[in-house]
């Protein structure tokens, strides 16, 4: 029998039991994906009215995480990429919501790059207070809940924290991250202004994790994105001591907006100084 929390009590935390049921998910989610990019014949490949493609693995995913959401948390909204997007009129009458996406990196799967992950993020009053990334090509886990830190965990051993890394904006040879699909004019503007930077690129949800782990200090992101592509990558960086934040006001990203879309953000590590624009 399902017992939902929320019901009683809209301020409760994670438990253990559900971090685990949500690895549980998104673990089958990514069996589901990696059957299908191993079977190119079941793509089903299509695109959107934006013109951003969407497969078979898109849709197989979604329906595996907002099933058993649903069936755990009957209480709580569910706006996934790939399902009907409730209206804000709908949205704004509750505290809380989940925010899906079901394959984020749908081109790098397509390309068989293996840079894609699964992103799910709970959001609460328009804050995000908990995260959780899967990224299938390494069978690996991430997440954060607000106030407890950021962990890798693979479903069994000890759980590892993450940390950021510490860097100086004056120093030469700041690890800056780039998206694999190219980096757009306003972002190479910002990236250029940095004492030779040492860029790399990443696709997905793996430059979160990137900054997360201290691998990388520093990703510009001048072009609109959707919510649910930050949200679960912005609680895992501020829980492991970073922070993204809008570009032009330097305040943390907000969610569950009248519309999904986010201003230009920036992802960092712990700076230890201000960076001049």
């Amino acid at each position: 029998m399902v017992t939902d929390r929320f019901q009683e009590n809209d301020e409760f935390t994670l438990l253990k039991r559900d971090v685990e049921y949500i690895y549980e998910t998104l673990k089958a989610a990514s069996e589901a994906l990696l059957d299908i990019y191993r079977s190119e014949s079941e793509w089903e490949l299509s695109y959107k009215s934006d013109h951003s493609p969407v497969t078979k693995a898109d849709t197989t995913s979604s329906t595996i995480i907002t099933k058993r959401l649903q069936s755990e948390y009957p209480n709580i909204l569910i706006v996934s990429e790939e399902e009907e997007i409730p209206s804000y009129e709908v949205r704004k009458n509750f505290r809380n919501l989940w925010l899906v996406d079901p394959l984020d990196g749908t081109k790098e799967f397509i390309n068989k790059t293996g840079e894609f992950t699964i992103n799910l993020a709970l959001v609460r009053d328009h804050q995000v207070i908990a995260g959780f990334i899967f990224v299938p090509s390494s069978d690996s886990f991430y997440y954060a809940i607000k106030g407890q830190g950021s962990f890798e965990w693979n479903g069994k051993s000890e759980r590892i924290k993450l940390q950021v890394s510490t860097f100086d904006f004056k120093t030469e040879g700041i690890r800056v991250l780039a998206s694999r699909q190219g980096m757009d004019h306003h972002s190479k503007k910002y990236i250029e202004s940095l004492k030779s930077p040492i860029i790399s690129s990443k696709g997905s949800a793996l430059k979160f994790i990137a900054l997360a782990k201290g691998e990388a200090d520093y990703y510009p992101r001048m072009i609109h994105i959707m919510e649910w592509d930050t949200a679960a990558g912005q609680i895992i960086i501020e829980e492991a001591g970073g922070k993204l934040i809008d570009a032009h006001t330097n305040l943390p990203l907000v969610y569950n907006k009248t519309l999904l879309t986010n201003p230009y953000f920036i992802a960092m590590g712990n700076a230890i100084d201000e960076k001049e624009e």
